[in-house]
């Protein structure tokens, strides 16, 4: 939920938004994906699993809050005492943490997994999400136990570069899901056809910064994006 840095030279921008991280390589290689078939990518906090009330559960437990003031978590984790945020320096370690004891006990958004299964003859499916990697089998067991039983691919970073990747692999239309802005943009910089939807689940996260102009279309609604998602295809020919 936080920005990229902006004062990152452009040609380094650009660079950052077509990486891939070394050890997210190898994950993608090791898919068993069809050629010629469609590929949905959907990023999981937020999108598949409610990130937000799990953190806020789990912040409780800390004595901390989360004031959502802005699309931020540094700065807007505080302490129930004294009312200071945790320092940004810290906030690491905090969600590390939270990752650590949480991940397999988010709940899951409302509407995706019926969405998925009704795109799944249509589409592959995977999931890209930057949980730590130590996390990518617990996120796997809790999406299938949500009956979302995809293929996980935990990243590091923005997620241009292995959107970019997926695609070379199927030669097939692509659709990406994500509620940060910021890979939405990256996703656009690395494979401009891919079609893009802003998504974000929790309302009050919604309501705090605009749609990305980076993205085709922008919902907190899975039944309006299955809906979109089953038009693109259509328009692509599946």
């Amino acid at each position: 939920m936080n920005a990229p840095k902006a004062n990152t030279a452009p040609h380094m921008q650009r660079l950052d938004l077509l990486a891939l991280h070394e050890d997210v390589a190898p994950q993608i290689e090791a898919l068993q994906l069809t050629r010629g078939k469609p590929l949905i990518v959907s990023d999981c906090d937020e999108v598949l699993m409610q990130f937000i009330a799990g953190l806020e559960l789990y912040l409780e437990t800390q004595g901390l809050w989360l004031d959502l003031k802005s699309f931020a978590l540094t700065g807007n984790v505080k302490r129930r005492d004294t009312g200071e945020p945790v320092p940004a320096a810290e906030m690491p370690e905090l969600l590390k943490s939270f990752f650590a004891s949480s991940t397999h006990s988010l709940i899951p958004v409302q509407g995706a997994a019926a969405a998925l299964k009704a795109l799944r003859a249509r589409a592959q499916i995977v999931v890209l999400t930057n949980v730590p990697f130590s996390e990518r089998e617990t996120r796997a067991q809790n999406l299938a136990a949500h009956g979302m039983a995809y293929p996980v691919i935990a990243n590091k970073g923005l997620k241009g570069g292995a959107v970019k990747r997926l695609a070379e692999l199927v030669e097939a239309p692509v659709i990406f899901l994500d509620d940060i802005p910021h890979n939405i943009a990256s996703v656009a910089a690395a494979h401009a056809p891919t079609h893009r939807i802003h998504f974000i689940a929790d309302p009050r996260l919604a309501r705090l910064l605009p749609p990305s102009e980076h993205s085709h279309f922008h919902t907190t609604d899975w039944a309006l994006a299955h809906d979109f998602i089953s038009a693109c295809l259509e328009k692509d020919g599946f």
